[in-house]
């Protein structure tokens, strides 16, 4: 059975003449650059202005062939060819495919969290991965319009495909803030999740801090410097009237059994949960890397090298507005979590890990792997390396990749 037409089949470069042919446009060559050091790449995240791509003119062909595409439209073929070509379609015609969904969502619910720090391109980054919005632009416009703009933490009930005004009109109605029941999302910190309790039960903050603070009356053990680590993150529906200490026991109880079920042992746990809730905020949205970059700290831990986590710095400065590092905070050997300055694991988790990292610390992959880095950070993509030099390579892709757009752009602020 013959398979359908490609683009190419209808509208190759076969169908035209030879003379129509575009030469490419001519590249300059020059000299490789020399490697960027470890650090000195973390800190590449300014740099020239990114070049304006050129857009090649249609010329007399494009028209016919767009004449051609029109006509095709009017017949029956016409619906193949829109249904599987129409972005290929818009692009010929000079026509920019919409940004924005229209009115107010498809009806199926989403819960968006907002933690408490988050910034407007949180927010819209939020949106678009959850399919509320269509893109982060879209949002991010309406942010950039109106400085006024704030956004109270909680879990906010929207829909699929939202038009961007939709969504922040949404989120803005306190009649869409989820009540009595609470997504707390892996890797936050302790602190966030009490807040995002508080806004679904009403309970005091004050209240949940105060039971917080007496964290050994739960379980945990003394030598951990606070609760943190220990609260499982997931969705939790509360009984109307709980207290602030059945609020934080839910949690912390729902911690114990996912450690138990990952086969740790009690004596374990506070090694566990340190060593997951730092491949937790290090890692991206691909799960299949946790078990990896799990490895890759062992193998450091292995071999007498520190760690180098740049989420361990931001833990112990308080500092999460920036995914990068500077010099100063690198070398500051007086914050204890700081694993560039200080050898072995922190002195305690940097967040709340979920299962699966919990599971990687427990069941690191096999592998050579000393460094790490995501080079694209929107979808998570990251290259391991065995060298330093290999590495060095790896982080100017995310250096590039952070230079291509403005939406990039804000995910390396």
């Amino acid at each position: 059975m013959a398979s359908e037409p490609s683009w190419d089949d209808i509208f190759g470069p076969g169908s035209l003449s030879p003379s129509t042919a575009s030469s490419p446009d001519p590249v300059a060559t020059g000299g490789e650059a020399a490697p960027l050091s470890r650090r000195a790449a973390r800190e590449g995240s300014g740099g020239a202005a990114r070049p304006r791509k050129r857009r090649r003119g249609r010329g007399p062909w494009g028209w016919i062939i767009a004449v051609v595409v029109v006509l095709g439209l009017v017949t029956a073929g016409g619906v193949y060819v829109w249904s599987n070509y129409s972005e290929k379609i818009q692009d010929l015609l000079g026509i920019a495919p919409p940004n924005d969904y229209p009115g107010e969502g498809t009806g199926e619910e989403v819960t968006i969290v907002i933690e408490s720090g988050d910034i407007g391109a949180d927010v819209a980054r939020k949106l678009e991965k959850a399919g509320v919005t269509k893109t982060f632009e879209a949002f991010y416009a309406l942010l950039l319009a109106d400085s006024s703009i704030t956004f109270e933490p909680g879990n906010y009930r929207l829909q699929k495909e939202m038009s961007a005004e939709a969504a922040l009109k949404a989120l803005q109605d306190p009649a869409n803030k989820i009540i009595n029941r609470v997504t707390i999302p892996e890797g936050v910190r302790a602190s966030s999740a009490l807040e995002l309790i508080s806004s679904a039960t009403q309970l005091p903050l004050e209240e949940l801090q105060a039971e917080a603070a007496n964290f050994t009356q739960f379980g945990i053990p003394a030598n951990s410097p606070s609760i943190e680590g220990w609260l499982f993150p997931a969705t939790y529906q509360f009984d109307p009237g709980i207290t602030a200490h059945d609020a934080i026991k839910m949690l912390v109880d729902q911690m114990f059994a996912t450690l138990d079920a990952a086969g740790v042992a009690p004596e374990n746990r506070f090694t566990v949960l340190t060593m997951a809730s730092i491949v937790q905020r290090e890692s991206g949205p691909k799960l299949e890397d946790m078990p990896k970059i799990a490895r890759v700290f062992l193998n450091r831990l292995d071999r007498g090298m520190n760690l180098q986590s740049d989420a361990t710095v931001h833990y112990g400065v308080s500092d999460t507005s920036s995914v990068w590092t500077s010099p100063e905070q690198r070398a500051d050997a007086s914050n204890p979590y700081n694993t560039y300055a200080n050898p072995g694991l922190p002195i305690g988790p940097i967040g709340l890990p979920g299962a699966d990292a919990i599971n990687a610390a427990v069941h690191p992959a096999d592998g050579t792997w000393l460094y790490f880095v995501t080079v694209n950070l929107k979808t998570g993509e990251t290259v391991f390396s065995n060298t330093l030099a290999e590495h060095e390579k790896a982080a100017k892709q995310l250096y590039s990749w952070c230079k291509e757009s403005d939406e990039n752009a804000a995910y390396c602020a």
